[in-house]
């Protein structure tokens, strides 16, 4: 019993977003909670069934079979097949592409799945929904986890979802992929969604430190999945690849600490850093370096594969200065300006960074008083406690307090 559990939570994790594209693909985008619906009750059905006979020689082919049945049953029994779906279909398709093929090879799930990507990064919704979108439909995770990876609760992000998924349905959002032309400019948004969705398990405030990997895992799988296509395996997705690929090798030094608090990349053990994803990373830059292009991910990549070297050499934050220097040329915000200025503190010392420091004026900013106390640990200890107490006081989460206050009790 407890085996066959397992192996249904696993196959789910797999499996329930391809079975859900492959699905809304076929019926319509309009139609994804239903799709929901249909592969939720498909493994509800598995569970009650291999826990009494045990796993079938083949659990993922038993649920494309069943949910293949649930799905034309259920759109036969709403009428929805026959007064809106075929008609819809017959338009759509040729005559040999028969309305009751609903299939889950390899070339349709993948299909499915980039089809859903894209339909789901849309500017229509806020950044929040479409990450949320992300992790429930294209990632598999379940309400309560979307809600602890947010730090909020299950009604909150239930009511997020619904929301987004009207304004798709209203939008008439269909999951085709864009017309050439359109295609590098839908790229854009879709990078920047899997970029924010890494970010969330990357730097989630949640203690859950399986659930942060995982978020982390799955924003990467998204992104090797759009390495398969020609058109969007382009240079920006490569380096995309990289900086996650650099990140996240050092997750589980990052997490070698107390279980509540991410330890800081000076205190983190390097012989825990992962060097088979950090080769992979720079395989993924090499890659990114062909062509003309220069994003943010570019640079942000190259400064990463810096980090993933642990001597403190001159040639390092010479290296890294310069590409933060171009960074916040590209896109100034407030966290590149921040890492820029401490970059020149490490290549040209206190005085030009506090300089530079005072220029930013972020002063509702609990990083800018953090990197303030930095800079002034060492020359002047009253004015970087009173800095770490400001950034105490406008920090917004536990675990940035946690933080702040071990710098507090490391100047008493």
């Amino acid at each position: 019993m407890e085996n066959a559990q397992e192996s249904l939570r696993q196959v789910f994790q797999q499996e329930f977003t391809r079975m859900v594209a492959v699905i809304s693909r076929r019926f319509g985008l309009q139609h994804i909670e239903l799709a929901e619906d249909i592969v939720g009750e498909t493994f509800l059905l598995a569970a009650e069934t291999w826990g009494v006979r045990g796993l079938p020689a083949n659990p993922t082919a038993w649920l494309y079979t069943v949910a293949k049945q649930k799905a034309i049953y259920q759109f036969r029994r709403r009428k929805l097949l026959d007064d809106k779906v075929i008609p819809g279909l017959m338009a759509q398709h040729t005559q040999d592409d028969e309305w009751d093929t609903l299939s889950f090879s390899a070339h349709s799930i993948r299909d499915s799945q980039l089809q859903m990507l894209f339909a789901i990064c849309n500017p229509l919704i806020a950044d929040e929904a479409q990450i949320g979108l992300a992790l429930r439909i294209l990632c598999g995770f379940g309400i309560y986890e979307i809600a602890e990876a947010f730090l909020t609760n299950k009604e909150t992000i239930n009511k997020r979802l619904f929301r987004a998924k009207e304004k798709l349905r209203a939008a008439g959002v269909t999951m085709d992929l864009p017309a050439d032309s359109e295609l590098v400019r839908r790229l854009d948004t879709v990078l920047r969604v899997i970029y924010l969705l890494f970010n969330e398990g990357y730097y989630s405030s949640t203690q859950n430190q399986s659930l942060q990997k995982d978020v982390c895992l799955e924003a990467m799988r998204l992104g090797v999945m759009l390495t398969d296509y020609e058109q969007i395996n382009s240079p920006k997705t490569n380096a995309l690849l990289a900086l996650m690929c650099f990140h996240a090798s050092r997750f589980e030094a990052r997490h070698g600490g107390a279980k509540s608090l991410p330890l800081l990349y000076e205190q983190q053990n390097d012989t825990l850093w992962d060097t088979a994803l950090i080769r992979q990373g720079f395989a993924y830059l090499d890659r990114a370096m062909q062509g003309n292009d220069l994003s943010t991910y570019h640079l942000e990549a190259r400064i990463a594969s810096w980090h993933c070297i642990r001597d403190d050499t001159p040639e390092k934050w010479t290296a890294i200065l310069s590409l933060y220097n171009q960074l916040v040329l590209l896109n100034k915000s407030p966290s590149a300006a921040l890492n820029q200025v401490y970059a020149l503190y490490k290549v040209a010392g206190q005085a030009a960074a506090l300089a530079a420091a005072k220029q930013l004026r972020l002063d509702n900013s609990h990083l800018y008083f953090t990197l303030l106390g930095e800079l002034y640990r060492e020359t002047d200890p009253a004015q970087a406690t009173a800095s770490f107490q400001r950034a105490y006081s406008l920090a917004k989460t536990q675990t940035d307090r946690q933080t702040i206050q071990q710098k507090l009790d490391g100047m008493a």
